[in-house]
């Protein structure tokens, strides 16, 4: 076997393994990449670092936008792609590549259909509350709202379709000439490195949040979150692209949370804001605009003293918050306190009972308060719920720039003949830094990106 140290080499003389399409990472884009790559007939193998896939997909809460599907019809929504792209433009503040926002909203309805008629994907739409910047309910799920009912489900279907998914093989160098690509070598967790020749790579292997030494580069002020991603997001891509001319774009942005149960480290839904909560700090008195959105909230949250903050909300909100298998697991982990008072919640999270009771009565009824968040006509009413949060980087949105057929472009234009890559490897419709971050974009990139690569030929 080889030994190696450098990240990108020339061939070697032959291959362990040779393939036509070979996907590196099996998240939802890399096997959204096999069955598509695989129903226009394609031999393809995946692999995957870890023991079984799961990535950023399965710590997600497995949501993806899309606009005009079938499940949306049939809730009598009314969505169109040109509104939804006007959305993600509007959350980044017209900081995207204008062709890479249309071609994820213009194609995403499509593969979540294709995902459940074809490959049986049960998808629902979120109905009974808003996400922040999506003037349509148009967020598409499983039953249980989990990233890790997704992977299961798109694993299941690759498998149904016979596609070969390697787990413990972790790409190390990828082998170039004349600016097409080769092959790679993968490192087994043994030591052994074997080499894989392929006609075709797609780059599935997700971002950089996992690399410190990246992260705090590009991201400072999110350096010191709690890290929610996935560990085998090290920047792979990023690196090769840096050696081989790729170009990159946007490594600034990532898509944060200001809502993880603290030390629990369970993410809980936004739901709990938008339907009417809210988030104090120590001093039991709110900071700032909450519907502005959670990926910006980890950078204000983390700005508090003692880098945490107090979800505030009710009954009423939590039962809403039990279709996300994440809530009902902060429930049993005793993450999330009760009060029949606001001074019980108070005493229960250890925060100063007057000062929560002035902030949570001050909250306008039907009305907009002095950060200008505007307020339904749910106040909040016994008995009350709380949970302790932290700000965490979720994932980066920043990276290899592609075209419509998903191909890796470099630093001149031209793209790579050969060379794909979609989600988190890729640059995303999040604009240059956090708060550009529409709910699902990551989910959405992954999907739209890893099917239009895997049809290309």
């Amino acid at each position: 076997m080889m030994q190696m140290t450098a990240r990108t080499a020339p061939p070697p003389a032959r291959f362990d393994v040779e393939c036509e399409t070979l996907i590196i990472g099996a998240g939802a884009c890399g096997l959204v990449a096999a069955l598509s790559a695989k129903e226009t007939g394609q031999q393809v193998l995946v692999i995957e670092a870890d023991a079984v896939p799961s990535g950023s997909t399965a710590l997600s809460a497995g949501l993806i936008p899309a606009a005009g599907t079938a499940m949306q019809r049939a809730a009598g929504i009314d969505d169109a792609a040109a509104l939804f792209a006007d959305d993600i433009q509007a959350k980044a503040k017209g900081e995207n590549d204008q062709a890479l926002v249309d071609l994820l909203a213009q194609n995403a309805a499509a593969a979540i259909d294709w995902l459940a008629e074809t490959h049986g994907l049960p998808f629902s739409v979120v109905t009974d509350f808003d996400y922040p910047g999506h003037s349509r309910r148009r967020m598409h799920g499983l039953p249980t709202r989990s990233g890790a009912e997704l992977i299961d489900a798109l694993r299941s279907a690759c498998e149904r379709n016979d596609i070969d998914i390697i787990c413990d093989l972790r790409a190390t160098v990828l082998f170039h000439k004349e600016g097409v690509i080769k092959g790679v070598s993968v490192t087994r967790p043994d030591g052994e490195v074997e080499t894989i020749g392929c006609q075709r790579l797609i780059l599935a292997c997700n971002g950089f949040g996992g690399n410190r030494a990246l992260v705090s580069q590009y991201m400072p002020e999110i350096e010191g979150g709690l890290w929610f991603g996935h560990d085998g997001n090290t920047g792979d891509a990023v690196l090769w692209a840096e050696e081989i001319g790729a170009d990159v774009q946007h490594l600034g942005a990532y898509q944060g949370h200001g809502n993880v149960a603290h030390p629990h480290g369970i993410l809980i839904t936004w739901a709990v804001i938008t339907e009417g909560g809210v988030q104090v700090n120590r001093d039991g008195v709110r900071f700032w605009d909450e519907s502005q959105g959670y990926s910006e909230a980890a950078r204000v949250v983390l700005a508090q003293p003692g880098a945490e903050a107090f979800a505030i909300f009710d009954d009423r909100i939590a039962a809403i918050a039990r279709q996300f298998e994440d809530f009902k697991r902060a429930e049993a982990a005793g993450a999330v306190h009760k009060g029949d008072s606001i001074a019980a919640l108070a005493d229960a999270l250890a925060l100063p009972r007057d000062a929560l009771s002035e902030t949570l009565r001050g909250l306008p009824e039907n009305g907009t308060d002095v950060f200008g968040r505007k307020f339904g006509q749910h106040p909040l009413t016994p008995p009350y719920c709380g949970v302790r949060v932290t700000g965490a980087l979720f994932h980066t949105q920043g990276g290899l720039r592609v075209n419509g057929q998903a191909q890796v472009l470099r630093k001149n234009g031209a793209p790579f003949s050969n060379l794909y890559a979609g989600g988190g490897a890729a640059c995303g419709v999040s604009g240059a830094r956090d708060s550009g971050y529409l709910s699902g974009n990551g989910l959405l990139s992954a999907i739209v990106l890893g099917r239009q690569a895997g049809i290309a030929r």
